[in-house]
């Protein structure tokens, strides 16, 4: 299996690349910065070298072509003000989203951020971050070509992963760590019977592969 990571270079998507490298899958991580190649080559992953905030639809499909699953795993990140907000979190998520449909890859989970809503009020730059999330997953849930999952992380931590999480629709604020994040996006890829779901994560008591068969479905 070949799954395209947008924002390859991300905390989440290089521990979601070795998880994928590990299990004998294919992995390709676009980046915006060619000196990041190298730290993808050692997670066992392709380098895709592309800027999200300037390439064309056309572009982007080129580098999802022959792909089983794409992650949009991208953001602006800390200390970025509202305009990347809007080019990253927002912009470059719908991109890659029609990115995917023009390529034919139906399978895309995004990596959202839990409060995420396109109707959030005020101007501080965590209110626009939130409000842009919200408007990209409003703009993929509208794509039918696509079998999309969204995910919905709580507050992200660097502690070492359980294995443990609480997956679910709604499952109220916690922390979580990245490698939990990176395993739950692992499998997410490869269980199609969660399209169309929006999850909510946060540690919990259940191991990664029975939460998300228990949500697949449903």
């Amino acid at each position: 299996m070949r799954t395209v990571i947008a924002g390859g270079h991300g905390q989440i998507a290089l521990r979601l690349e070795r998880l994928l490298a590990a299990r004998g899958d294919e992995a390709a991580g676009i980046i915006r910065k060619a000196e990041q190649a190298d730290d993808l080559r050692e997670a066992g992953a392709e380098p895709v070298v592309l800027d999200l905030e300037s390439a064309s639809v056309d572009e982007v499909a080129e580098g999802l072509r022959g792909a089983d699953a794409a992650v949009f795993a991208a953001g602006a990140g800390p200390g970025s003000g509202t305009a990347r907000k809007e080019t990253v979190d927002k912009a470059a998520a719908i991109l890659f989203a029609d990115a995917a449909v023009k390529a034919g890859v139906r399978r895309l989970v995004v990596v959202s951020s839990m409060g995420a809503d396109p109707n959030r009020q005020g101007d501080e730059v965590f209110d626009v971050y939130l409000r842009a999330k919200g408007e990209a997953d409003a703009y993929v849930r509208g794509l039918n070509a696509l079998d999309w999952t969204i995910l919905r992380p709580g507050q992200l931590t660097d502690d070492a992963g359980t294995g443990l999480v609480r997956l679910e629709a709604h499952t109220g604020r916690g922390p979580i760590p990245r490698d939990d994040v990176a395993a739950v996006l692992a499998e997410l890829v490869d269980t199609s019977a969660t399209a169309g779901l929006t999850l909510e994560l946060i540690s919990g008591p259940v191991p990664v592969s029975v939460a998300v068969k228990s949500v697949a479905g449903n």
